[in-house]
């Protein structure tokens, strides 16, 4: 019984650090995914067949955009599609990202290349990017609008706007960190209360074995004899 009740304590106890864990940095363990909302390409670089469009991240796979296969022509997705996501961010880091045509004979041709951050996306977690005679393309990822928010707050702007949004971000944060420990502080009670009555339990069965060894010497007359 002392072992089961260490190993349950143990267990809980690594269950709340990892909660307070997640509650702290939530950006740091949880990734952002990025999907294609829609994209319109205004040319082809093959001209004997259709184009084979991807989206390919610095040390990542590509991912085939099968769909896209004619110029001036806005394709739209679901997020749903079974070649999304685009990309993950693991955190608020940066990646060299590009869109590309593949190409037969020589090196594939690019689209557009470009550093692609969390940051980038606005508070309905959209990003659009356009470029001039290539392509215009919605990108969507609900989960980097806090990432975007903590960058932002790291580096904020001198004018009085991005001062106003900045006292905002700082307000949220403050106010997430006081719930947060309002929350901790709620199941550090409970696990306190819970290890207390789980002593009391104990202590109850240890009497109680005293006292079935006290009856257990009645019946058999063990006093008597001695």
């Amino acid at each position: 019984m002392p072992i089961r009740y260490h190993h349950s304590s143990r267990v809980l106890h690594a269950f709340l650090m990892f909660w307070i864990f997640l509650s702290c940095f939530p950006g740091y363990t949880l990734s952002a995914v990025v999907t294609l909302e829609s994209i319109e390409i205004y040319r082809t670089h093959e001209w004997l067949k259709d184009p084979k469009v991807y989206f390919h991240c610095k040390d990542e796979n590509r991912t085939r955009l099968p769909d896209v296969k004619k110029a001036h022509v806005v394709y739209a997705f679901n997020g749903q599609e079974s070649w999304q996501p685009l990309t993950e961010f693991p955190g608020t880091k940066c990646k060299r990202c590009g869109l590309y045509e593949k190409d037969t004979i020589k090196t594939d041709d690019t689209f557009d290349e470009w550093e692609f951050c969390p940051s980038d996306f606005d508070a309905d977690g959209k990003y659009n990017r356009v470029k001039a005679k290539e392509f215009n393309a919605t990108f969507l990822c609900v989960q980097c609008v806090p990432k975007a928010a903590a960058s932002n707050s790291a580096n904020p702007a001198p004018d009085s706007h991005h001062g106003g949004k900045g006292v905002h971000v700082a307000l949220v944060i403050l106010i997430s960190a006081l719930v947060s420990t309002v929350m901790v502080v709620g199941v550090v009670m409970a696990f306190k209360y819970w290890q207390k009555k789980k002593r009391d339990q104990d202590q109850a069965r240890f009497l109680k074995l005293f006292e079935d060894g006290d009856d257990v010497e009645d019946e058999l007359g063990l006093d008597t004899v001695i």
